[in-house]
C-alpha cells in the first residue's frame, strides 16, 4: 500500500475525503524515544482500506498504525499508541502497547482520531412529517438529502441536498443513508420502490399498516425482493404515543438514532479491556504486533518506534 510523505498531500487527502464523505483516521506522531524514523508531528491520514497517505514510520509502526486506525473507524474512539521493543516498561494508563520486533529499539507514540462523516439521512417526500425530519435530522447532526416532486422542493427547510422526484440511486451514500418514506399519498410506491431498491439497511415508511400492506404487495408483483419487502419498516418509528408531524418526526428520528448505535461494532480493545486479556495480532507485514490495554479509556494512546 503507496505512503506519501509531502505534509501537503495529508492537508489534500483530508480535505477530499471530507468533502466526498469518506470515513478515514488520522494519525499523528506525538513522542518518541531513541532511535525513530518519524519525528513528533508527523502525520498520515488511514483510509478505510488500510491504505495511507503521509508519514508515521516505517514497517513497525505502520502496522501498529493501520491496526489501531481499523479499531477507530469501527467503534469511533480515539485512541493513543505506543510501539516500543520488549523492555520498554509500563505503558501509562489509557495507552495501548505495541510490541514491535524491529532491531532498532525505537519507541514512538502516536495520536490515532477517527474522522467519520455525518450519517446520511434520506426524506423523501414533503409533507408535513417530511418537512419535520428534515429539521430534526439536521439538528440531530444528520446529512439531510431531501427528494420530492419539483413544485415541493420548494416548500422543504432547508437541507444538505435536494433531488427532484424520487430516482435516488443517485444520491450520496444511498446505499448506507437512513431512508424514510413520508410521501403520505403522492407518489407513494414510487418512491418507497426507489428507498427499497437502493439496498439501504434501514428503510421506513411512515403511514398505516394497511396501507404498507397494500404497497409490498404491489411491489413484491413488481419485482423488489422478499428480504427487502420483509425489511421495510412500517409503522415507521418507536412507539412513543406520537400524534403530531413533530412526533411521528422524533419517533422516527428516536429509531433511526437507536439503530445507527445498535449497529456500531464494539471494537476488539474495547472486548479485551473488559475481558481482562492482551490479544495477539496477526503478523503485519512481517511484523509481529502484540497489543495489552492498560486501562480502558475513551480515547487511548498508543504507540511504536524504530528507525529504517
Amino acid at each position: 500500500m503507496r505512503m506519501t510523505v509531502d505534509s501537503e498531500d495529508v492537508i489534500d487527502c483530508m480535505a477530499r475525503m471530507k468533502g466526498d464523505g469518506q470515513p478515514f483516521a488520522l494519525a499523528t506522531v506525538v513522542r518518541t524515544r531513541d532511535a525513530t524514523s518519524a519525528k513528533v508531528g508527523a502525520k498520515a491520514v488511514v483510509r478505510a482500506d488500510g491504505s495511507m497517505v503521509g508519514w508515521v514510520g516505517g514497517g513497525c509502526t505502520l502496522g501498529a498504525v493501520r491496526k489501531a486506525a481499523a479499531e477507530a473507524l469501527l467503534d469511533g474512539r480515539a485512541r493513543m499508541i505506543r510501539v516500543r521493543p520488549d523492555g520498554a516498561g509500563p505503558a501509562e494508563a489509557g495507552t495501548e502497547d505495541y510490541r514491535n520486533a524491529c532491531a532498532s529499539g525505537g519507541t514512538i507514540e502516536v495520536f490515532v482520531e477517527p474522522i467519520l462523516p455525518r450519517p446520511s439521512l434520506i426524506v423523501a417526500g414533503a409533507s408535513s412529517t417530511a418537512r419535520a425530519l428534515c429539521e430534526l435530522g439536521r439538528r440531530a447532526g444528520f446529512a439531510v438529502t431531501a427528494a420530492a416532486l419539483a413544485d415541493d422542493l420548494a416548500t422543504l427547510p432547508e437541507v444538505d441536498a435536494r433531488i427532484e422526484g424520487f430516482d435516488l440511486a443517485g444520491a450520496a451514500r444511498a446505499g448506507t443513508s437512513f431512508i424514510v418514506v413520508a410521501t403520505q399519498g403522492k407518489r407513494d410506491r414510487e418512491a418507497l420502490e426507489a428507498a427499497l431498491r437502493t439496498g439501504a439497511p434501514y428503510v421506513a415508511f411512515v403511514g398505516s399498516r394497511k396501507k404498507a400492506a397494500d404497497l409490498k404487495a404491489q411491489l413484491k408483483g413488481r419485482g423488489v425482493a422478499a428480504e427487502r419487502l420483509a425489511a421495510l419498516r412500517s409503522p415507521a418509528g418507536l412507539d412513543i404515543g406520537a400524534v403530531t408531524p413533530e412526533e411521528i418526526a422524533l419517533s422516527v428520528l428516536a429509531e433511526i438514532v437507536q439503530e445507527r448505535r445498535r449497529a456500531a461494532p464494539v471494537g476488539l480493545v474495547e472486548d479485551e479491556v473488559a475481558q481482562g486479556e492482551p490479544f495477539e495480532g496477526a503478523p503485519i507485514e512481517g511484523v509481529s504486533v502484540e497489543t495489552r490495554v492498560v486501562q480502558p479509556a475513551a480515547s487511548g494512546c498508543c504507540g511504536d518506534g524504530e528507525k529504517h
